[in-house]
């Protein structure tokens, strides 16, 4: 049986606004009865707002006041005619004829500039089969010279949101196999647990790794180091005393 939309805020919207059971809204919306009484005591759902599902088109009001008047009477969805026929498809995307020219090009741009996508992903996005997509990828197609990578949002084969998931999919997927994309690709952050397993990196250039040995000479060498700074304080401070005709005074 279907259920409505916003299953939960639907359910507070008919506690709230009706006398329906708490059995019938639990069938209704695909929730526990104990979690639909929850709702009325005000343990579950808590700062959710109602949905109305009159107003919505999923439920008229003969069906409320049917199932008001009969604690046995399930309450149905109201039936839409635009949604049948829309079950999930299973298998590669149908693609007009119209555009199957331009899935070539669909497929270039997605291996190049998201080759973390499989051949499967890009299959279902624009609709084709793996053979070609291995074909583009090895750039062994018959037809490689002359195509071009163009977005496949751009030429229609397939939606952004839909592109977009399958993105962050593969990303997501590569995160949990432990895999770190480089500056470049910036498909994902490194976890804390992964960056303190990494091999750490010289903070300091090279050239200048030598200032260790500087610090030992320092030790050896302050006695004459301090030698030298008094005999410094000496030729600043003895100085010739000014006269008019710039001699030594006695």
């Amino acid at each position: 049986m279907a259920k409505p939309l916003m299953a939960k805020a639907t359910a507070v919207w008919l506690v709230d606004n009706t006398t329906i059971s708490f059995k019938q809204i639990a069938d209704f919306v695909g929730l526990h009865e104990l979690e639909v009484q929850g709702i009325a005591d005000g343990d579950v759902a808590t700062g959710v707002k109602g949905f109305d599902p009159i107003a919505n088109n999923q439920l008229t009001q003969d069906e409320i006041d049917a199932a008001e008047k009969s604690p046995a009477h399930a309450l149905k969805l109201k039936f839409n005619a635009s949604a049948v026929g829309e079950e999930k498809r299973r298998g590669p995307r149908y693609t007009p004829l119209s555009k199957r020219q331009d899935r070539p090009a669909a497929i270039y741009w997605l291996v190049k500039f998201h080759p973390e996508l499989s051949d499967g992903q890009i299959s279902k996005l624009v609709g084709t089969t793996k053979p070609t997509i291995q074909s583009i990828r090895e750039r062994t197609h018959w037809n490689i010279s002359n195509i071009q990578p163009v977005d496949p949002v751009a030429l229609g084969l397939t939606k952004q949101s839909e592109l977009d998931a399958a993105v962050q999919k593969a990303a997501a997927k590569k995160a949990a196999n432990g895999e770190v994309m480089n500056d470049d690709e910036r498909r994902k952050l490194v976890s804390t647990v992964q960056s303190l397993e990494m091999d750490s990196e010289p903070k300091i250039p090279t050239a200048i790794e030598g200032l260790e040995a500087f610090k030992l000479m320092d030790d050896d060498d302050d006695e004459e180091e301090d030698n030298l700074v008094d005999a410094d304080a000496d030729s600043f401070f003895n100085l010739p005393s000014g006269g008019g005709d710039g001699e030594e005074q006695p």
